[in-house]
């Protein structure tokens, strides 16, 4: 995350190991940036009324619950 200068531009090292005239895609976001903290306290008091945002949550979980159980079976704790 970088601050936007006051001339607007950003460089980007390229790593030595990617080849000359190789395709990369170079993606801007540019986020509101809230600076009162109050304001930032109710914006994550509301995520857990945002549908989208539950439904992102609980797949996100569902994808990892395999890998979270790997391993416990060895230790005895999850049969």
């Amino acid at each position: 995350m970088v601050r936007i200068p006051k001339n607007h531009e950003i460089k980007i090292k390229v790593p030595q190991n990617v080849p000359p005239n190789e395709v990369a895609e170079v993606i801007l976001i540019v986020r509101k940036r809230t600076d009162n903290f109050k304001q930032k306290i109710n914006e994550l008091k509301e995520s857990k009324r945002d549908t989208l945002f539950k439904e992102d949550l609980r797949a996100t979980s569902e994808d990892f619950e395999i890998i979270d159980l790997e391993g416990w079976e060895q230790l005895g704790i999850i049969r």
